[in-house]
């Protein structure tokens, strides 16, 4: 007697991908390939060069069609990642910005952690060529690089996605990282914040000379987006500045008087 195969559990969980203006779709497919291999299915684009959907991308994807189905497109960055709490960004280089830099096992535990938690997770992978601008990393709250050979460290992106999602299907029985009353905010109410403290700096003519000023905005940006805050805290701080502008503009209507 012929025994009848039990059907296969999809595991389709995890942190949501973001590639950031991909170029081929080849490379999209072989990305949706490596994440349905090891469990990932969010699969989110920002400005694909060659639009979306995509032939070859399916294609490539070697039957990930659940991956596929469900990609999402976005024109801006800050759109893709506006719902997520906990956003990784993938770089071979050292740069600039003084973050928290993980490998990608850490990476890897720590977003099991926060998803166990009921945090919304992402993590960035860069354009073909050049990879992430800093502007782009000082929206993610830590940098995942590979350990490779320093004379040989290029990695296509699709290769840099199957390690990170090999290392995230081997942290399947990690326990929660935060209690439910502290989860972080999303992203968009940390822009939010961000966008209001620069702005009121602006108005108080903080930034100067001026030829300082997109790099200290850009500080600005790291220094908020790297505690983790949580929405109640988020709120709390746009009362502060809030409450700073009101004096502000009454000791400057009191100044003109």
């Amino acid at each position: 007697m012929q025994k009848t195969r039990e059907p296969k559990t999809l595991i389709a969980e995890g942190p949501v991908i973001v590639l950031v203006e991909p170029q081929l779709g080849e490379n999209i497919g072989m990305v949706a390939r490596a994440m349905a291999n090891f469990g990932l299915a969010q699969l989110r684009l920002v400005n694909p060069r060659d639009g979306w959907p995509n032939d070859k991308a399916r294609s490539a994807a070697s039957r990930a069609d659940h991956v596929i189905d469900a990609v999402e497109v976005f024109e801006t960055l800050e759109a893709a990642i506006a719902d997520l709490q906990y956003v990784c960004a993938t770089t071979a280089r050292p740069r600039e910005i003084i973050m928290p830099v993980l490998g990608p096992t850490e990476a890897a535990g720590k977003l099991r952690q926060l998803h166990v938690s009921g945090v919304r997770t992402g993590i960035l992978f860069g354009r073909e060529r050049w990879g992430l601008e800093n502007e782009e990393l000082s929206l993610c709250d830590a940098i995942v690089t590979f350990p490779v050979n320093p004379a040989f460290a290029s990695l296509n992106i699709a290769q840099a996605v199957l390690l990170v999602s090999y290392e995230w299907l081997k942290t399947a029985n990690l326990p929660p990282l935060f209690a439910e009353e502290i989860v972080p905010a999303k992203r968009e109410n940390i822009a939010g914040l961000v966008e209001h403290v620069i702005g009121s700096l602006k108005e108080t003519s903080y930034f100067h000379p001026p030829e300082k000023q997109e790099r200290m905005e850009q500080t600005i940006r790291t220094i908020l987006t790297r505690p983790g805050f949580s929405d109640r805290e988020v709120r709390t701080l746009r009362g502060v500045v809030a409450s700073l502008e009101r004096r502000w503009l009454k000791n400057t209507r009191k100044d003109e008087g």
